[in-house]
């Protein structure tokens, strides 16, 4: 069997159409993609006809991979994810803006994300802009000795309840999904670049937006809470 790690799977999901990807992650091409655009009154995914549509493609992906797939990327187009912005002003008491007091920041606006939106699941937390002493910067490359930074984040979450129903056709097929990943963000991040929709999100997966912080599960990684956190000082 081929080495599972040199495959990823990725699903698109909206309202319109169902896309799915099989991306050779070492030679960076698609084995294998398909998509099945359908009609329906309601801005609403029909969950039979995804069902249908993963019943004829799962086997083709695991027969080209060499093995069974096990967990999947998924895109999506809902109106149920929820988008908002906010302002956040911290103090600094160490006189240095460091990786680690960022991190403690946006975590503790996780856990406030976490508690006030409990039906919902994060997404993407993206840093618009720093503003450190007055002067306004889009990414950081060192670090700066200041008492105090500003910051402007957007929040992208998904309803856990859109989750649960795409994950109960997925545990047919015992696959776990890996990420969510907001299409309509996927597409204004690259705008015009005219590569498949698996390639744009593989990459800001590994980290191609540099003022996007990933976060995992404390008990999953031993290197703590933010899977990565994405070249904030470059």
């Amino acid at each position: 069997m081929n080495d599972v790690i040199n495959f990823e799977t990725y699903l698109v999901i909206s309202h319109k159409k169902f896309e799915i990807y099989l991306l050779d992650t070492k030679n960076f091409k698609n084995l294998y993609r398909q998509q099945f655009t359908y009609q329906t009154d309601l801005e609403k995914i029909d969950l039979n006809l995804l069902s249908e549509f993963l019943e004829k493609n799962i086997f083709m992906i695991e027969k080209l991979a060499g093995n069974f797939v096990k967990n999947i990327n998924i895109i999506i187009e809902d109106n149920s994810i929820l988008n908002f912005n906010l302002s956040v002003k911290k103090k600094n008491y160490s006189g240095n803006i460091t990786n680690l007091f960022l991190e403690k920041t946006l975590s503790d606006i996780n856990d406030l994300f976490k508690e006030n939106y409990n039906q919902y699941r994060l997404m993407h937390m993206l840093i618009n802009k720093y503003i450190i002493d007055g002067e306004s910067y889009s990414f950081l490359r060192d670090k700066i000795n200041s008492n105090e930074i500003f910051l402007e984040i957007k929040l992208i979450s998904i309803s856990n309840l859109i989750i649960f129903k795409i994950e109960n056709i997925l545990k047919k097929y015992q696959i776990q999904v890996n990420n969510y990943l907001d299409k309509a963000y996927i597409k204004n991040f690259y705008k015009d670049e005219k590569i498949d929709i698996s390639h744009k999100a593989h990459k800001l997966l590994n980290g191609l937006n540099i003022n996007e912080v990933r976060i995992t599960s404390k008990s999953s990684q031993k290197q703590g809470f933010f899977e990565k956190f994405f070249q904030l000082f470059g």
